[in-house]
């Protein structure tokens, strides 16, 4: 079973502030606003950089952020077009892609343990001849 996309899958490819702003408005006004309290309560500039953010991207007065993070994912492809036809092979094709990148991550992952293996068997090695020298010294 393969997750849904979500918005959380491209927040690697943001920056710490589109991370944040991002999460804010997935969980609504309410999150931004008790940001803004707890910033204020913390160190008073971030809550008042806060207020004016929210004030100047008309955070503050619109009904809902997340109508916004609802535009967001939408606009990175995850809307369906209308075409069945297409939305079943984009569908596939994404499957497919994830499918290979974990299997390749799985390759990456094995390839490390046997680096690792590798490297631990020659450092005991070494250690053997070192303690096998040192008895016959």
């Amino acid at each position: 079973m393969t997750p849904t996309p979500t918005a959380t899958h491209t927040m690697p490819r943001m920056g710490w502030f589109a991370r944040a702003e991002a999460w804010l408005d997935e969980r609504g006004k309410g999150a931004w606003i008790a940001a803004m309290v707890f910033g204020f309560i913390f160190v008073w500039p971030v809550g008042l950089a806060i207020l004016a953010y929210m004030i100047w991207s008309k955070r503050m007065f619109n009904s809902s952020c997340r109508s916004r993070a609802m535009a967001h994912r939408s606009s990175h492809g995850f809307k369906t077009s209308g075409n069945t036809a297409f939305d079943s092979y984009k569908a596939d094709m994404l499957k497919r892609l994830e499918d290979e990148q974990h299997a390749f991550e799985t390759f990456l992952e094995r390839l490390r343990e046997a680096k690792d293996k590798s490297e631990f068997d020659a450092f005991m090695d070494e250690r053997a001849d070192a303690a096998k020298s040192s008895e016959d010294a």
